[in-house]
């Protein structure tokens, strides 16, 4: 098992590295994983499974579908109480998963009914498909993926008011994800703040720019002439077919639409300053005024995730402008707490600091 880890480490790219799971080489007892109990008793939410259009994703090259999977989770009270209004907590989940995989590892609606059964306020939580054909669309804006940032931020917002019944305002609303849903957190959070109020960073992917990768990592991808040879590669190739769709899309290269860091052997500056540029802790000094409007920040990351560095910097780099945020790093690796931390911390933060009046 460790041999098979080292393998797919050295064949991804230093980008699609920021992804992977914490190497087993640097853990070999993982943690136990941490999901929290039962709660006897706990009143049941509603649980709704829809598809919304996103007028954002339309026309992009990969043949990315604009109707999106949604799974929506209502308070108990939702029908028994058609006066009220509630807060939505948007949450985003990670790369090689889809939003239906991710309720696995999260243990919804279980997680939600056991933070509503220990006091957290009511509240709706609304979790999206952003899997693409490279098994991720990285939350970012891309001609050849479409409007990731678009469809989250002002297509699933507005369809969710207008179908719910919630607080439609920045206050009211909490946006949260995981490894590459914490990247899409922080990206999305430092751009839209007219229209998120809090947010809760978990094990963000991605944080930092990268060089160029080594030329030999990328000879399989070189080769790949269609998106069916490309379904057919490993776990970090596909996560460098991703990163390149969303960072460096080009139009005028079929049939991947994209460019990559390196070609025919050789290094691409271009490219790999495209890559860099969407590195949050590259960009964040643009954003802070807008950082500055968010009522509440949280992040956590485990003690034992290759993340954890990262995560780290991007606290103590919002500390060093003053604003406040929360980090704590838990005894756990990559996966291991996540369905923990969705209950008893990322579902309490929300309780706390999202507005609930009407």
């Amino acid at each position: 098992m460790l041999s098979r880890t080292l393998r797919h480490l050295l064949a991804t790219t230093a980008t699609s590295l920021c992804l992977v799971m914490p190497a087993l080489a640097q853990q070999p007892s993982p943690p136990p994983t941490v999901v929290p109990p039962v709660v006897a008793g706990a009143p049941k939410v509603i649980v709704e499974k829809i598809k919304v259009h996103s007028a954002a994703l339309e026309g992009n090259l990969e043949g990315e579908s604009p109707d999106r999977d949604v799974i929506v989770y209502l308070p108990p009270d939702y029908n028994s109480h058609p006066q009220k209004r509630y807060p939505v907590v948007y949450a985003l989940h990670g790369y090689s998963i889809s939003n239906e995989m991710w309720t696995n590892e999260i243990k919804t609606p279980q997680t939600i009914e056991g933070a509503f059964a220990n006091g957290a306020k009511d509240m709706i939580v609304v979790l999206p498909n952003s899997r693409t054909v490279h098994n991720g669309s990285m939350y970012s804006n891309s001609a050849t993926t479409g409007n990731f940032e678009g469809f989250i931020a002002h297509d699933l917002v507005a369809y969710i008011d207008a179908h719910y019944r919630t607080i439609p305002n920045r206050t009211s609303r909490g946006l949260a994800g995981h490894s590459m849903g914490g990247y899409g957190t922080t990206r999305i959070g430092m751009k839209y703040p007219e229209v998120f109020g809090a947010l809760y960073i978990m094990s963000p992917c991605c944080m930092s720019a990268r060089g160029a990768p080594p030329a030999e990592a990328l000879k399989a991808i070189e080769a790949v002439k269609s998106l069916d040879e490309a379904s057919k590669l490993g776990w970090g190739e596909r996560a460098t077919l991703a990163s390149a769709a969303a960072w460096s899309p080009n139009p005028k290269n079929p049939p991947l639409y994209l460019d990559l860091p390196v070609k025919d052997g050789q290094p691409q500056p271009d490219v790999i300053a495209k890559w860099a540029a969407n590195a949050p802790l590259a960009m964040i000094d643009q954003y802070i005024s807008n950082l500055r409007q968010y009522r509440a920040i949280a992040m956590d990351v485990g003690d034992q995730d290759g993340l954890k560095t990262d995560t780290v910097k991007l606290h103590e780099t919002l500390e060093s402008y003053g604003i406040a945020n929360d980090l704590e790093v838990y005894s756990g690796n990559h996966v291991s707490n996540v369905a923990d931390r969705f209950q008893n911390h990322l579902m309490p933060f929300f309780s706390k600091n999202l507005s609930f009046g009407q």
